[in-house]
């Protein structure tokens, strides 16, 4: 065999076992704020041959969970935190996080809200007078005769989520008449929802709210107060200023103050909706927002049922989870349905 034979011959192989290499694909790996992909290492641009199981492996950081993963789905073993994905061309994948929601279960829980202003709370329960840290915190005699210390201030604003899940808020004491943006929350951003504030007492000065002090593009949905506000100027019975939506709320608290004063909202620039306050009980016949009815229609399910709320009557002492509100029908204000009437 010639030489020239033998260099062809080496050559064809050389090509041959060339061609036998595996084809190789890039895996795009990021994750979203709240945590990190831990395996295979350091988020970024891997290449992998084809037909290669890659180990992926999402942790979070502490106050958020694992969501998902995002991107090419369809090619991940599963949807748990650790998991594998086959290579068989070019893939990205992004791990994603989110916050944590913390349980509310006693006042003392309710006022560690402001340790993480951003982040989602719900409530488990009722708080009223007999839950742990009424009398610290929330009493006629907690922080020296002035009560409950409102969530949020103009330099730190409440963003987050807040789902009282149906629960309600009872005997907050409030009396701060030389403060301003007063109520269960100071000022908001964020988003407030399913829960009762009940007979509380709420005095401040400018921008007085059962609910809520001042909406500063925040939202109130599925919520309602009874009670009694009093301030000077910007007082309502569940709002006292609001630059955000509020919709299928009411009150049927006393309201008192000087300017600015209405039933359901004291000064507002935003959108209310769906909403109601009792005309006799409040004292007040304007509202900056809503409508206002007399007791008899605010215990008349007509009223809302025609303003497109999702609620049922039900007999006394019974509740029906199916819809988000429940009336007795002529005997009851509506009630979120996780709250039995006896």
């Amino acid at each position: 065999m010639t030489r020239v034979s033998v260099f062809l011959i080496t050559v064809a192989l050389i090509a041959g076992m060339a061609g036998c290499a595996p084809a190789q694909y890039d895996l795009t790996i990021s994750s979203t704020e709240g945590g990190e992909v831990t395996i295979p290492g350091e988020e970024g641009e891997f290449t992998y041959d084809e037909g290669e199981v890659v180990n992926l492996v999402a942790g979070a950081e502490e106050g958020y969970h694992f969501v998902e993963w995002t991107g090419d789905v369809s090619n991940v073993a599963d949807v748990e935190n650790a998991t594998t994905i086959t290579m068989n061309y070019r893939y990205s994948i992004t791990a994603n996080f989110a916050l944590k929601a913390v349980e509310i279960r006693t006042w003392y829980d309710l006022n560690a809200i402001r340790d993480g202003m951003g982040g989602i709370y719900i409530l488990m329960n009722d708080l009223d007078s007999t839950t742990a840290g009424y009398t610290e915190l929330a009493s006629p005699t907690a922080n020296g005769g002035v009560g409950w210390q409102p969530i949020g201030t103009s330099d730190n604003q409440f963003t987050g989520i807040f789902d009282g899940q149906g629960y309600e808020i009872c005997n907050l004491f409030i009396n701060r008449p030389d403060e301003d943006w007063v109520g269960f929350f100071s000022i908001i951003r964020g988003r407030i929802k399913d829960v009762g504030v009940v007979n509380a007492t709420v005095t401040g000065d400018y921008y007085v709210g059962g609910l809520v002090g001042v909406m500063n593009s925040g939202t109130v949905s599925n919520s309602y107060f009874t009670g009694n506000v009093t301030g000077n100027r910007g007082v309502g019975g569940l709002v006292g200023g609001s630059t955000g939506p509020v919709s299928n709320s009411y009150s049927t608290g006393s309201v008192d103050g000087d300017d600015y004063v209405g039933g359901l909202v004291g000064h507002n620039g935003g959108t209310v909706s769906n909403s109601f306050w009792d005309v006799e009980t409040s004292g007040q016949a304007t509202s900056a927002g809503g409508t206002g009815k007399t007791t008899e229609k605010m215990k008349d399910i007509a009223t809302f049922s025609g303003a497109a709320w999702n609620i049922i009557a039900v007999a006394p002492g019974v509740t029906n989870p199916a819809y988000t509100w429940n009336i007795v029908d002529g005997q009851t204000y509506p009630f979120l349905s996780w709250q039995p009437v006896s």
